[in-house]
Formats: C-alpha cells, structure tokens, sequence
C-alpha cells in the first residue's frame, strides 16, 4: 500500500471522539436539510389557489412529478426542491412552504394512515389540452378559457374542422365551450334574431356546414358530437360546463331525429321527435322532455333553470367526500379548501336529480332543489365531468356582460373544479385501487 495512503487512512482512524460525533452531526444535518416545497391548499394560507394548479402544470411540463396530498391542506401539492420552481412561486404569488426530508417522511406515514381519508397521487405528466370554440367574438365569454389564461396552462383552440378531421386523439383533455350540439344556435332565436351577432354566427355556422360537405349545421354537430364521443370512449377526458352538456346529450339522444323548427335548419321538426328519442345513446341523462317550442330559451327540462325557486342568498351546492384511498378520480375532482359553494347561473344551471342516469356519480348537488351541479361519469376508456352553470364568480351572467377578472378571485373555490378537471389527467397511469 503506497505510504501517503496509509498515512491519511492511519488520520482517519485517529479522529478524536469529539471530530466523529461532528461528522456525524454534518451528515444528519444535511439528510434533514430542506428538500421539498410544498403548496399549501387550505384557506387560510394560500394567497392565490388558482396560480397554484399551474405551477403545479408548470412543473409537470417540466419533466418533474407533482404528489397531489388528497384531503391534506385543501388538497396540497407537494414538489421536490428546485430553486427555479421557487421562483416560479415567488413570481405567480402563489404560497409556499419548504419542508425537511423528515417531515416529507412523516407526511407519508400520516396520509397512508388507513383511518386517515387521505392519499398521494403522483402527477406524471402534463396533459394536452384542448377547448372547444369558434372564432370570432362572442357576447359571452367562457370560464374555462379565463381560468386556464390566468393560472397560465397552455391550451389550443380547436373547433369542428379540427375534430372532423380526427385530431381529437392528439390531446389528453377537452373542453366544450359555451355550445348548442342540437344546431338550435343556443334557442337565442325569440330574444336576439335581429341582432348582429346572431345574424353573423347563424351565416359563419351555415357557411361552414356547407364547406364541410353538410346540408343542415344540426347534422354537423352531431357528426362532431360523435366524434367527441369516440374521444371518449378511446381514453380521453372530457369536461362540459353550461349549455355544453345537456345539449351534447340530446343530440346524441336525437341522432337521425329532426329536433329543429324551420327558423333553424329550414324545414319543420320531426312531430314524433320525443318519442323517438334514444336515451341508450346519451352518456348522462335519461327520460327527458326536450322543449320543441323555438321561442322558449330552454332545450329540456333536464336543466332546472325555468322552475327553479332558490333565493340568490340560499344558493349553494355541497361537495361530496369521497374515500382517497379507494375513490381517488372523484376525490381528486372533489379538492378543494370548502366544501360549500356558492350557486351561480346558467343557461344551463343544475340538472335534475330524477333525470340523471343511475351509472352517473353525483359530486355536488343542492339537496333541498334536488339538483345536480357537478357530476361525473365513465364511457369507454375515458372519463367526462359536466359542471351547470356559466361562471362561478358572476351568479347571473347576462349576453353582453363584460367578463369577470380572476385577479379579484384568486380563491375562487368554484373556479377550482375547473382545475381540478384539468390536472387530474396526469394521474391517469396510475393503477386504481379495485
């Protein structure tokens, strides 16, 4: 043995007590040392929960996991350290807390706890995502839209050329925009047929059913009805608020049924429209009357907007709780720092209850006006979430009204679904418990 090794191994051994208890101090000292940020979920502590999802996103595009502490804090996230993440934080405003490998540990033991409702779910990969919307300008705006912009999720606009032509299989996730799949143009008829905007919209509509190879833009969209169906069916997730859902059903219900009055698509409807209806081919609702008079702003009575008797101050839905270790899809789509949520409106607000198919997961509802608000369900491979209502921050929204500023609502719980519905894609590769 060479004679410098021998003399620096012979040092080593002749440490003092003293130096080896330093050494090991040292060595602790770093294993505890700050590794991990963690996102607090919780009211009381988060500044800014909606910037929070898309840091969370950021750092799965990122090629980095995201553990998402299911009813731990508001449903916290919890990300391994890296400056540039803190920074991302410190810019977006969003609140953070740096943890110890030691209390990650304990974290872990106290969540799997199997009396604790409480799980991990580890995030992998960030989806695609897609929305669903025309060009042009619109007098109403879309709370997807808003909410993705102002957490800074990228997103791209497709429409019906777009899905037509089957480049639905390129994106994880999709949502329906503020839409009428029946070709009734949103039943806007009785209030705005002279206005500019629908005269417009109903040409653009008719101009691209015929350049697409269509005679009537009703069969136009439900050909991008189906489609949207195989999506899911596949493996994709789709999300639907407002008129985007129960419409999206009574059109797969009324394929090959004439539901449109001659203002809409040139002829008359077909007089036994209702009973021929086919609720084996919807995906959530079933039994329902749609309305055949085209000057009524209603397409059945699946929403329960027109009869419904809840005082503006009364208006609320409750989440359900759902079991995080053997329930984590729902549980996911449940988090959230309260559990009671304002109400707001819709052209579609709330569905009702008694019409809802019994394979559907009811995940908010207000009881006391047996409505649904937030529901769920399985098709195939893939997973859809409808959500009643316009805006969760604008409990009447009007056409024409300008559009809500999320910097005023950076806590909005109701705006939290939404994200919920967007992040939880990632997790889709992760094996289920059964």
């Amino acid at each position: 043995m060479p004679t410098m090794l021998l003399a620096i191994l012979m040092k080593m051994f002749m440490m003092t007590r003293l130096s080896s208890l330093l050494f090991i101090f040292i060595l602790c000292s770093f294993s505890l040392r700050a590794s991990y940020l963690l996102i607090p979920m919780d009211e009381d502590t988060q500044k800014d929960h909606l910037k929070a999802y898309g840091i969370a996103f950021w750092t799965l595009e990122n090629d980095l996991t995201v553990d998402w502490l299911l009813n731990y804090r508001g449903g916290s996230f919890l990300i391994e350290n890296n400056r540039q993440i803190e920074k991302e934080c410190i810019v977006r405003g969003v609140t953070y807390e740096i943890i110890t490998n030691a209390y990650k540990h304990q974290l872990q033991i106290e969540l799997a706890n199997p009396e604790s409702n409480t799980d991990i779910i580890k995030l992998e990969k960030a989806p695609k995502v897609a929305v669903y919307s025309p060009e042009g300008n619109l007098p109403w705006d879309d709370a997807v839209t808003m909410v993705l912009t102002y957490a800074e999720i990228p997103y791209d606009i497709i429409y019906d050329e777009e899905i037509l032509a089957d480049m639905l299989p390129m994106y994880d996730w999709l949502h329906l925009h503020h839409e009428d799949f029946t070709g009734q143009y949103g039943k806007f008829y009785a209030s705005f047929k002279n206005a500019p905007w629908y005269i417009e919209q109903k040409r653009n509509f008719e101009s691209e059913a015929g350049k697409l190879g269509y005679s009537k833009v009703s069969t136009q969209k439900l050909e991008v009805a189906l489609k949207i169906k195989e999506f899911l069916a596949g493996g994709g997730f789709l999300f639907a608020m407002c008129s985007a859902t129960d419409s999206y059903d009574i059109a797969l219900a009324a394929e090959g049924v004439d539901i449109c009055e001659y203002m809409f698509d040139g002829d008359p409807m077909n007089p036994s429209a209702q009973q021929l209806l086919d609720y084996n081919k919807s995906i959530a609702f079933k039994d329902f009357q749609i309305i055949t008079n085209p000057n009524t702003y209603e397409f059945s009575n699946i929403d329960v907007t027109r009869g419904r008797k809840v005082a503006k101050n009364q208006d609320f839905f409750t989440l359900f709780e759902f079991s995080a270790k053997w329930d984590p899809v729902p549980t996911m789509l449940c988090q959230n720092h309260s559990q009671i949520i304002n109400g707001f409106m819709g052209q579609t607000t709330a569905y009702n209850k008694d019409l809802i198919k019994s394979d559907v997961l009811i995940m908010g509802e207000n009881n006391s006006a047996n409505e649904a608000k937030y529901i769920h369900g399985k098709l195939g491979k893939g997973m859809w979430t409808f959500y009643g209502g316009h805006d969760p921050e604008d409990y009447q929204h009007r056409v024409g009204d300008p559009p809500t500023e999320l910097e005023l609502h950076p806590n909005s719980a109701g705006y939290r679904l939404i994200l919920n519905n967007i992040l939880f894609p990632a997790a889709k590769k992760k094996k289920q418990k059964t």
